[in-house]
């Protein structure tokens, strides 16, 4: 028989013990061990075997419990646990303190929305499925610890994402497990009345799609997850937010108009309810939710008589857009004809034309509505998340931009990081002098303490590793299990992996680019490392396919398949439901974190920050966050085949280089030990890396550049976009309409560049250079015109620029004097800019004219 509804039946804690309900709902206890060590001292094994404090209540015995709350000891912690999490909510930190020291004309916003698909804040919450979800929840907590007001935004998925198992003959196999929102550490969004809080999207037909609202608590930051498995809802729309990414076309749009939409009619609800400050900056993380920027846009139409335009105006002023896509086809697309069946009846955004929806997704195929497209025009700032993505971005999206070098798209970067707190080993944090804060975060890496000896952090290490090997051994036998193996023939699983011996980690999504085959590109190499005599190696390895990537799942039946061989299945292991709880044990107990994907298509990939913060060193290729932080001494970079562009000769020859740096470099600087058995060289690139890498690849920093050059120049122009009845973007939009009327006609009639101090141009010289420039109707305070000047090779194509604004001189002249900074070959144009002070960039309206 199957249950026909799931519910919850809450524990009955005494009412002595009422302040553990607050500890055991506010997310802060995943990244606080004093919380977690005192739920655990309620029942140690049971806390071992569940890790969520919320279910201990429920499954502590109320005899337990009872005698808990007679405990003068336990009631004492509980007090100070209470007052702790109350001075960590309300006390001012990094953010209220750089308020205090803002300078005059800086602003900062009051809230932030960030809008994300999923959320990996943990396991307790299974509402992620991969890397960006875990970003999502690593800045929430970032955010919450910096103090910085921002408001997590996203769906709640009933099935969350699938659990994996394998079957015999090593093929994925996905379960969805059924989640009840009221027994996770959630509440339930309620209006004064007591009933729930309803958020309303317009369907086609007529009907509503409803959604309630469960409150997460991350620390400070509150966390809106839209649920519509609600009674008011037709079957189909009960389902929208029945799984992370699943469903087809109609189904996927539902959910990112529901995401964005929906979403922000639950912060404006929320703020109302709660009194916290309406947000003035929206984060958008990724394109997936990017449908809130058109709800905004209805927003302010029905505030007053504002156009389409000038609406758009303020709104884009206030909007962050971060791409994690490092190739078109990661980015989502949705048939025009779908996109009108959703938006053209006028009741989903009254006021907001269909075809302006349309132009805001175009892209080069006129039947594809383009998501990221829409995120780029509804956003006045966007970013990549590393410097090197933030390039494939530039040029990925440059058609936006046309006549625009590809390093001028208006595109920058920050690079990811990853919430300490949550992913170092909290023994050692307490070896590297710190407590239960984040350490090193504040970008000296003074948080280590240098009187740490090797032989206590090889100590360490070893231990790490001995914690994995034990979870290796008992996911391992619990997998065969799972595919039918019968415990008499287990036996051989007691044996897997070696507490001393070199560990190396291979776990993420199996999308094909990552190239979790690569290793197995010679076979019989990688066996020699395995079982070599002197220095072996062992690999671990874990990663979910998505359910509809075929492609991917024969990756995984592949590496299933060789890890399966008696010979070796003792070195190396495939790992089936990688989550967040496995990840912890991997990141801290590997030696060395291996990743290849295919260059340059891994946008960032943090999984080899956090393992870094736990001494493991990298060994990757220069593709994300490596590209920029690898400095030859914190890892081993693995060559790559660039040019190449056969892709099989590409994976040989980089196949070949993993296993050179593996079996030569890798492998033996690990086993040269000294006298005591301590691997100096090894250690002195583990310090390396910490004391370097630790500050770089934390979380705090990310939050922190998005404050500083995303955050507060957003909320700045946007203040002077709506004040005064909008007064910024009605002469935005003005500009706009003008340069669009006079662009076309705008043309630079003649240039002359002279030489000021010499006869014969050389370096250094001062060069004038004059421009005549026919303006049409606009003014000279319309434009910005540059001169440019730089290197010149056989095509006239310009590189290694310097660029000077010219000053008008009259009758559209302009003229600029500036010193030549090259020998050879130079050339020079001049061209004309968009000038406006609410613009973020030159490029921004994308218009230029070139001489």
């Amino acid at each position: 028989m199957k249950a026909v509804r799931r519910f919850t039946v809450h524990a009955r804690v005494p009412d002595e013990l009422s302040g553990l309900a607050e500890l055991a709902t506010n997310l802060r206890w995943t990244w606080h061990p004093p919380t977690r060590d005192l739920f655990a001292s309620m029942d140690d094994a049971l806390f071992r075997r569940i890790r969520d404090p919320l279910r201990m209540l429920a499954e502590v015995p109320a005899s337990r419990l009872d005698e808990l709350a007679r405990d003068p000891e336990f009631l004492d912690r509980t007090r100070k646990a209470s007052e702790d999490l109350q001075r960590y909510l309300t006390e001012p930190r990094w953010y209220q303190r750089r308020m205090e020291q803002a300078e005059d004309g800086e602003r900062f916003p009051r809230a932030i929305a960030y809008f994300s698909m999923e959320f990996g804040v943990h396991e307790a919450l299974p509402n992620y499925s991969g890397g960006l979800g875990v970003l999502a929840g690593d800045h929430l907590k970032a955010a919450s610890d910096l103090g910085v007001p921002v408001i997590g935004v996203g769906p709640l998925y009933r099935a969350g994402y699938f659990r994996q198992s394998l079957s015999l003959d090593g093929w994925q196999v996905e379960h969805y497990p059924v989640i009840d929102p009221s027994g996770l550490p959630l509440e339930l969004l309620t209006e004064p009345s007591g009933e729930p809080v309803y958020v309303h999207v317009a369907m086609p037909g007529g009907r509503d799609l409803l959604a309630q609202i469960w409150l997460a608590r991350v620390g400070r930051v509150p966390l809106l997850l839209l649920d519509t498995d609600v009674e008011g809802n037709d079957e189909d729309l009960r389902g929208v937010t029945d799984r992370l990414y699943g469903g087809d076309d109609d189904h996927r749009i539902r959910q990112e108009i529901l995401a964005g939409i929906g979403g922000m009619r639950a912060v404006r609800r929320y703020c109302e309810l709660t009194g916290h400050p309406q947000p003035e900056v929206f984060h958008t993380n990724e394109g997936h939710a990017g449908f809130l920027g058109l709800e905004r846009v209805r927003e302010v139409l029905a505030e007053g008589e504002l156009t389409f335009e000038e609406a758009l105006s303020a709104v884009r002023a206030g909007t962050v857009f971060t791409t994690h896509t490092p190739v078109p086809a990661g980015i989502d697309r949705f048939g025009v004809d779908l996109v009108r069946h959703y938006f053209g009846d006028g009741r989903l955004l009254p006021g907001v034309d269909v075809e302006r929806v349309l132009a805001l997704g175009s892209e080069d195929n006129p039947e594809r509505f383009n998501m990221a497209h829409m995120g780029l025009r509804l956003a006045q700032r966007a970013n990549g998340v590393s410097a090197l993505h933030g390039k494939v971005s530039r040029r990925m999206f440059s058609r936006l931009w046309p006549g625009f070098d590809i390093e001028e798209v208006p595109i920058s970067s920050v690079t990811n990081g990853v919430h300490g707190p949550t992913w170092v080993a909290r023994e050692m944090s307490a070896l590297l002098g710190g407590s239960d804060e984040e350490w090193g975060h504040d970008g000296n890496g003074s948080g280590i303490d240098p009187n740490v000896t090797d032989e206590q952090l090889w100590a360490l290490r070893r231990e790490l590793r001995g914690n994995l090997v034990a979870e290796v051994r008992r996911r391992a036998r619990e997998a065969w299990l799972q595919r039918g193996a019968s415990a008499l023939e287990l036996g051989w699983t007691e044996r897997i992996f070696d507490p001393d011996v070199l560990t190396v980690g291979f776990a993420r999504r199996v999308p094909t680019y990552k190239r979790l085959t690569l290793m197995l590109r010679d076979p019989e190499r990688l066996r020699a490392l395995l079982l070599d005599d002197e220095r072996p190696i062992q690999i671990v390895v874990a990663g979910k396919s998505h359910p509809a990537d075929e492609g991917g799942k024969a990756l995984i039946q592949q590496i299933v398949r060789f890890v399966d061989d008696p010979a070796v299945r003792e070195h190396i292991v495939f790992l089936p439901d990688y989550d967040m709880s496995m990840a912890r044990y991997l990141y801290r107990g590997c030696d060395v974190w291996l990743n290849n994907p295919t260059r340059p298509l891994e946008a960032c990939g943090t999984s080899g920050m956090k393992a870094a913060l736990n001494g493991c060193l990298n060994l990757s290729i220069r593709d994300g966050w490596w590209d920029e932080y690898y400095d030859g001494s914190n890892g081993w970079a693995i060559p790559t085949a660039d040019g190449v562009t056969d892709p099989l000769l590409r994976d040989d020859l980089e196949a070949a280089a993993l296993y050179d740096l593996l079996g030569q470099q890798v492998a033996p600087l690990f086993y040269d030990r000294d006298e005591n058995g301590v691997p100096r060289g090894w250690l002195s690139m583990i310090w390396h890396t910490l004391r370097t890498l630790g500050p770089r690849v934390q979380a705090s920093r990310m939050v922190r550049e998005y404050v500083e050059s995303f955050y507060r120049p957003a909320a700045t122009t946007v203040a002077a976009a709506v004040a005064d009845d909008y007064a910024g973007a009605r002469s935005l939009a003005a500009y706009r309409a003008r340069v669009d009327a006079c662009w076309p006609l705008l043309r630079v009639v003649s240039t002359e560049l002279s030489v000021e101090d010499s006869d014969v141009p050389v370096v250094g010289a001062r060069a004038r250079i004059t421009a005549r420039v026919e303006l049409a109707e606009l003014d000279e305070d319309d434009v910005e015109v540059q001169a440019v000047v730089g290197r010149v090779g056989d095509t006239d194509d310009l590189s290694d620029v310097v660029t000077a604004t010219m000053a008008p001189c009259g009758r559209g002249e302009f003229v600029t004097s500036l010193r030549l900074p090259f020998a050879g070959s130079l050339g020079y144009t001049v061209r004309v800019l968009p000038k406006h002070p609410l613009l973020a960039t030159p490029a921004e309206l994308g218009r230029v004219v070139l001489a």
